[in-house]
């Protein structure tokens, strides 16, 4: 009877984990999080270059409503000067009412540039945080890497 008490105490002690089978757990679980982490970090930051595609698509259609308004891109900002809202020169009509700020514009250091190179063309300029290919002339104090122009 005695053997058989040993052998029942013996099959408890085995049915639980070992101290380095519970530590190659966790330290998986560690790597699986930590690549989750970084992976979602580049998820957003292709998130706010997309947001600042739209937001200077969204600027440049204004500026078109414009011309075709005023016959001319407005001359209001030179280049280098951050956008500012509620222009209504010409026909007393708000073409853009607030101008939308870079998404992270904490420190005011990232900023969307305008710049009237004539009466009929133009160059809107912002900073992408995962680069890009244009680079934008004039006085723009920022890394400028993204450009679009009138069509």
């Amino acid at each position: 009877m005695r053997k058989k008490d040993i052998g029942h105490w013996m099959l408890d002690v085995r049915r639980g984990f070992t101290l380095v089978e519970l530590l190659v757990v966790i330290g998986i679980i560690g790597i699986l999080i930590g690549l989750s982490v970084v992976a979602f970090q580049a998820t957003r930051v292709s998130a706010r270059d997309a947001k600042r595609k739209a937001d200077i698509a969204e600027i440049r259609s204004s500026l078109e409503i414009y011309r075709t308004d005023c016959g001319e891109y407005p001359s209001a900002l030179t280049f280098g000067s951050a956008l500012s809202g509620g222009v209504t020169v010409c026909t007393g009509n708000v073409y853009m009412p607030t101008v939308p700020n870079d998404p992270i514009n904490a420190s005011g250091s990232r900023k969307y540039y305008y710049a009237r190179l004539s009466v009929n063309t133009y160059e809107l300029c912002a900073s992408l945080e995962q680069g890009g290919s244009a680079t934008c002339g004039g006085s723009c104090t920022a890394t400028c890497n993204y450009r679009a122009t009138n069509p």
